[in-house]
């Protein structure tokens, strides 16, 4: 039975709730940005810039959940379920120890790193209160992260969906409480959205969890909790620190660059956060379709499909990239309507409408990215997408940025030129790659059974 579901599963299937469950985290998100956007700009500022740090945290905890998603599809593919068992357990072990010590370090660290951000004084102090908070408690990110990954690729992408709704509807009554006060209740603020943010996360982790222990119906020995079989260990890590690193990469260099924007000042700041919330709704599609896609191809791979594997890809990322231009476009033309949700300043609605404008350019790119790097990713051809990316985000992204945005003194439409050039660079590589079938010798089943 098991074996005919892993035949059946399709792109459609599999994509549609993780559609929706990446839709809820970002709507979790703005719904912080969108609430406090009406308690102040500068909250907004503040939370903006922790998140682009915490973002780089929760990218390290990708190194265990991406392993695990890969190596788990490839052995159910080729119809391992105690190992792929074996590996879900790992993984979970391993996730929570690394994230409990950097849940310390941040909480203990806030200030100094934001300082390193040379972050204006006027939101220094709720920037690290919001950090503080939910950094210290980032440990349970890392644990849905794992748990969902898990759930994912034995095909249970609606149980994770459900699961971000609730976190979702507890998150916006959480922040209705802390930021508008009602009742009676008392005004916290950013500290508020933080501990809601906080809260809801643990209560779906937890769901999560006994989701999974009924899914998998035994497969998981959680008593092999504190065992570490090398061999997963090292399969782990020789799949999950390049899937990450490539992410981690991105996320320091996009730091990188918002130190660069934190000197245009606040208003430019803002101005980012909002564009890229945005913008958000446009690339979700194609995250969407590159997940679906990378668990569609591990168990293909895991099965020796490989000309099944080539054409699924392919054909995702035309899908991927209809998709990212038609809808950048209508977010363009409908710019007013959405900035004006978030702000009547007319700077950044004007600065915002030009950057939503160049998004009509840059999201196709970022499809090539997304969809091709999964796909690379499940096959097991996991070192070359980092070593590109590393090239492009430091020699490209983060080069050109100070260059047009500092330098040439175009601000954010100089970052976003930058931001183009990387995507677009990485897409055409990732993508002839691919065509050249170097993946086909590299599935982690395979290398297992030599």
């Amino acid at each position: 039975m098991k074996e005919n579901k892993t035949k059946h599963l399709t792109l459609f299937a599999l994509t549609w709730p993780i559609f929706v469950e990446i839709l809820l985290h970002m709507l979790m998100g703005n719904a912080d940005t969108l609430m406090l956007s009406q308690y102040s700009d500068k909250a907004v500022a503040a939370v903006g810039v922790s998140n682009q740090i915490l973002s780089v945290v929760i990218v390290m905890f990708g190194f265990v959940a991406q392993g695990a998603a890969i190596l788990i599809a490839q052995n159910l593919g080729a119809n391992r379920s105690k190992q792929a068992g074996e590996i879900s357990v790992l993984s979970i072990s391993l996730n929570l120890w690394f994230s409990l010590l950097l849940s310390v370090a941040l909480f203990f660290g806030a200030k100094a790193i934001l300082r390193i951000m040379d972050l204006p004084n006027e939101i220094m102090g709720e920037a690290t209160a919001y950090m503080q908070i939910v950094g210290g408690l980032i440990f349970v990110q890392a644990l849905i992260m794992t748990t969902g990954a898990i759930l994912r690729s034995y095909g249970h992408t609606k149980d994770t969906m459900m699961v971000t709704i609730g976190m979702n509807i507890l998150n916006v009554i959480g922040n209705y409480f802390v930021i508008f006060g009602p009742f009676g209740f008392p005004v916290f603020g950013v500290a508020g959205v933080a501990y809601s943010t906080a809260i809801s996360r643990f209560i779906g982790f937890v769901v999560l969890l006994l989701l999974l222990i009924k899914r998998t119906q035994g497969e998981l020995d959680f008593s092999r909790f504190l065992r570490y079989p090398r061999q997963h260990v090292k399969g782990l890590l020789q799949i999950g620190i390049p899937s990450a690193g490539e992410q981690l990469s991105y996320n320091a260099s996009q730091m990188v660059i918002t130190y660069f924007v934190a000197q245009l000042g606040t208003v430019a700041i803002t101005t980012k956060v909002y564009a890229q919330n945005i913008m958000m709704f446009i690339f979700l599609f194609s995250i969407a379709i590159g997940q679906g896609t990378q668990i569609l191809i591990g168990h293909m791979i895991g099965a020796g499909k490989i000309e099944d594997a080539y054409e699924r890809a392919i054909k995702s990322l035309r899908i991927s990239i209809f998709i990212s231009l038609g809808t950048a476009g209508l977010v363009y033309i409908l710019h007013d309507q959405l900035l004006g949700i978030f702000t009547d300043n007319p700077t950044i609605l004007e600065t915002g409408a030009f950057l939503l404008l160049m998004t009509v350019i840059l999201e196709p790119g970022r499809a090539f990215n997304l969809v091709m790097i999964s796909s690379l990713r499940a096959a097991g051809d996991v070192k070359f997408p980092v070593y590109i990316g590393i090239a492009s985000m430091w020699g490209i992204s983060v080069t050109f940025a100070w260059f047009f945005g500092i330098f040439l003194d175009l601000g954010l439409i100089g970052i976003w030129i930058a931001f183009i050039a990387d995507e677009w660079l990485r897409g055409v590589f990732m993508l002839r790659r691919w065509r050249k079938r170097h993946w086909v010798s590299m599935s982690f089943v395979d290398r297992t059974e030599q």
